[in-house]
């Protein structure tokens, strides 16, 4: 059994890139993994403002917020999901907030693996290119980071849109075979 955390960056509470983190979550449940699912936007999060205190105070922030608690368990998860829609080619503000926020404690963000869920309304080729960059990014600056899966929902704009493609399916498959 694995634990994994859902951090899912979506701005709309059953948009496109939340429904397949919800069907990520079930699949990985059916699997028998610990899940926890963690939508951003409801959490108080702010931007990194370079202060470095916690270069200086054993890994924690200046910022009192919700960041600290979300820290504590990306650290004691084994899976990182992260999910964004696609905002003008790369991750939305909520994503980006939470993963510059990790620098109080990036060192101590060993050995995770990591699944990725895009969804986009444009559906050309490269669309997800510079919000994959953006994910990968991230882990790249972590040691032991292993890339499980990615999943490129193209082509959804209204909010459900994507509950009748086949990207539900593959979200569900995902988190059965975390």
């Amino acid at each position: 059994m694995k634990k994994i955390l859902v951090l899912s960056g979506s701005p709309r509470k059953g948009g496109n890139s939340d429904l397949l983190c919800d069907e990520f979550v079930k699949g990985a449940k059916k699997a028998g993994h610990d899940v926890e699912k963690i939508f951003i936007r409801d959490k108080k999060i702010a931007y990194c403002t370079g202060c470095y205190f916690c270069q200086t105070h054993t890994d924690q922030c200046a910022i009192k917020d919700d960041m600290s608690g979300i820290l504590d368990k990306i650290q004691a998860a084994d899976v990182l999901v992260m999910s964004s829609p696609v905002y003008f080619y790369s991750i939305d503000a909520q994503m980006k907030a939470l993963i510059d926020r990790c620098v109080a404690r990036w060192t101590k963000i060993p050995n995770k693996e990591f699944y990725y869920i895009m969804t986009s309304a444009e559906n050309s080729k490269t669309v997800m290119d510079g919000t994959l960059a953006c994910f990968r990014g991230f882990a790249a600056c972590l040691d032991g980071a292993q890339e499980k899966g990615v999943l490129y929902a193209k082509g959804v704009y209204e909010k459900g849109e994507v509950k009748d493609t086949p990207y539900m399916k593959q979200a569900y498959e995902m988190g059965l075979h975390a």
